[in-house]
């Protein structure tokens, strides 16, 4: 598969759920938001980057408290729900552009900080996505990523990949934070802190957030009931389905 087919197929699996992802209780709440709410809170006067935004939930956290935010997406339904959120909050402030995360269409040296919130692990090539933020980073300028985990175990990571691409076939890959730290060491970009949590998620909002088809969720299910003691105990495996994930709030800066 391309990079540009690739690219094709996230926009096609994301555009129609623009408005279920804008109420997901999952992505609008969070300790991730919150945390980021206090970084962001001590450089009031920055320029955020917003790389894959989704429905917007951090772009309204950046709005809330920095200077000019830009959210950033390759789903033109997304943005569609971010530029009206925006206008109904009266986020004047919050720009929308329409791109690729290997491909920014901004100058050197534009942003003071980007972040970016459940989405890399839809990107076809996260190292060069890094090495593009580091180059419309500010000298010094800061990163935050947030997104899910793998926990780097080769049985526990191969569960773990499987049902997300059953359930969402634009998924690509849950890094290890051993991945994160070398695709942002490779990137130039160097991380100062990682703060790990886990997400719990419901089952059944899950498969249908993503509109996932019936013969995938029963795949899913098998997969999981197949699942080792192991993998039960790691991912908090619940009858229903629902189970728990790493994640990772990475923070770095330009170097």
């Amino acid at each position: 598969m391309t990079a540009k087919s690739h690219h094709q197929h996230v926009e096609a699996q994301f555009g129609d759920r623009a408005q279920a992802y804008l109420s997901s209780a999952v992505h609008a709440t969070g300790h991730d938001l919150q945390r980021l709410s206090k970084r962001l809170s001590a450089t009031p006067e920055s320029c955020v980057l917003d790389l894959g935004c989704g429905a917007g939930h951090a772009s309204f956290i950046a709005a809330e408290q920095v200077r000019n935010v830009v959210a950033y997406d390759l789903s033109s339904q997304m943005l569609d729900v971010v530029k009206r959120t925006a206008s109904e909050r009266g986020y004047s402030h919050l720009k929308t552009e329409q791109g690729y995360a290997e491909s920014l269409p901004f100058p050197d040296e534009t942003f003071d900080i980007v972040i970016s919130r459940y989405s890399a692990h839809h990107w076809h090539d996260v190292g060069q996505a890094l090495r593009e933020v580091k180059r419309v980073l500010k000298p010094a300028g800061a990163v935050i990523f947030m997104d899910v985990s793998s926990p780097g175990n080769a049985v526990l990571d191969i569960w773990l990949q499987t049902i997300e691409a059953l359930r969402d076939t634009s998924h690509v890959r849950d890094y290890s934070p051993g991945e994160w730290l070398n695709m942002f060491t490779k990137a130039g970009l160097m991380i100062n802190r990682v703060t790990q949590d886990r997400l719990s998620l419901e089952f059944s909002n899950w498969v249908t957030r993503m509109r996932t088809p019936e013969t995938l969720v029963t795949a899913i299910r098998a997969y999981q009931q197949s699942a080792s003691d192991e993998v039960k105990r790691y991912y908090m495996l619940q009858d229903d389905g629902s189970f728990t994930s790493d994640t990772l709030f990475i923070e770095a800066y330009k170097a």
